[in-house]
């Protein structure tokens, strides 16, 4: 059987830089950071008082009063990409069979916002007061559905949750449906906004945040000595995935093709990644099979790099027993040291990244590596974006649930 090429030629980005991928491709290029004190809420009692929150957003700003009271702000955040992604790919939706036009958005934790303020509701006030939205509010695959509602897209349509990595997951089960026939094009990513009062309370209780109040810009260190934890973040991204058939019968432009995807588990401990990164060792080489690529092949690998102390050394022995001698030669960035962390909207924020980083050949920096850790002894990137030609990357995303997902792109060629 002939698999169908796919292709990237749609792309948008709600991030902490703000909304768009250009506000979030120029910071990152520019190495800043876009972590800063949350706003969102009261933290005057939280052991940690940052994060990667959007700023300056306003749901008022683009949906009407009567449909935001019916969307909890990570349905917005994943309706505001999908339009990005569409307009930037060019389709005409009404020219088009949407019959085959799927939707796929991957979450960790889904509509917490509205479970939480619901749940305070119920005991505040009533019973009786619980809204009538909250299940189709709070449900994690509210995203998906509510972008296929938005622009009536009838193919293949659900949500993937599998932690941190869920957006990766989204992205590959997309490729993979577009590869086998079953859609011609595809919506895929992510999309979290657990940044809430109780989202933050149960990952300070578990210990894994970092706590440089005093500086917070410096907190996302990854791979670096005194790194202390990772830094929360919220927002989402979305890519328009299609057949390389599809996307030249209607002249797109491409960003990039997805060439491969694999993805492996742990079975090990429901929150810490296997210590000698043996799960993602085989996530990264069955995404190199499945594209068909040696090891040498692979010039930049946009890492899951979260500056926790387990993930960045596993990550790091997982690339070397990968690559070999080769990893010596792999630019390694991760680009978490600017966002902080998305949770499930990770990874289609660094697939983002991938694209445009082989479009215009520049792999954006690992900031605030100071002090080296022995133990991470690869080349991250350091402090400043780095311009090279780019012909083939991998984007890795691993999950609490021991869930290690790896996926290629590469420069399309006809």
């Amino acid at each position: 059987m002939n698999l169908r090429r796919v292709v990237v030629t749609g792309l948008g980005a709600v991030s902490p830089f703000g909304l768009g991928v250009d506000k979030l491709w120029a910071g990152l290029k520019a190495g800043e950071s876009a972590i800063r004190p949350i706003e969102l809420f009261d933290v005057s009692d939280f052991p940690v008082k940052f994060a990667g929150e959007v700023k300056d957003y306003v749901g008022l700003d683009h949906f009407e009063k009567k449909k935001l009271r019916h969307l909890d702000r990570v349905t917005q955040f994943a309706l505001l990409c999908a339009d990005e992604a569409i307009k930037d790919s060019g389709i005409d939706l009404e020219a088009s069979d949407r019959n085959r036009i799927g939707t796929i958005v991957g979450s960790g934790i889904g509509g917490l916002d509205t479970t939480e303020q619901q749940v305070l509701t119920l005991h505040n006030r009533g019973v009786r007061r619980v809204s009538p939205f909250l299940v189709p509010m709070m449900m994690i695959n509210a995203a998906s559905g509510e972008v296929a509602i938005r622009h009536g897209l009838k193919g293949p349509n659900f949500c993937v949750s599998s932690a941190c990595a869920s957006g990766n997951h989204a992205l590959g089960l997309a490729m993979q449906m577009i590869r086998y026939g079953m859609a011609d094009a595809v919506l895929a990513g992510g999309s979290e906004a657990a940044l809430t009062p109780i989202g933050l309370a149960g990952f300070c209780a578990a210990r894994a945040l970092s706590k440089r109040n005093d500086e917070p810009t410096k907190a996302s260190r990854p791979f670096d000595k005194d790194r202390d934890g990772f830094v929360f973040g919220e927002g989402g991204a979305l890519l328009f995935l299609e057949s390389l058939e599809h996307a030249q019968a209607r002249g797109a432009r491409i960003y990039a093709e997805f060439t491969g995807f694999s993805n492996t588990d742990d079975a090990g401990h429901i929150t810490a990644p296997s210590e000698d990164g043996e799960g993602a060792r085989r996530a990264i080489q069955g995404a190199l099979e499945d594209a068909k690529l040696e090891p040498t092949a692979i010039d930049y690998v946009n890492a899951h790099g979260t500056s926790t102390s387990l993930n960045d050394v596993m990550e790091t022995q997982a690339i070397k027993d990968t690559f070999g001698e080769h990893a010596y030669k792999l630019a390694v960035s991760s680009t978490k040291s600017m966002t902080g962390h998305l949770l499930g909207a990770s990874a289609g924020i660094e697939a983002v990244v991938m694209a445009k980083a082989i479009q215009e050949g520049i792999a954006p920096p690992t900031i605030n590596h100071d002090e080296p850790d022995p133990a991470c002894d690869l080349d991250y990137v350091p402090n400043e974006a780095r311009s090279m030609e780019i012909n083939h990357a991998i984007s890795n995303s691993f999950g609490f649930g021991g869930h290690n997902t790896c996926s290629v792109f590469s420069k399309f060629a006809e």
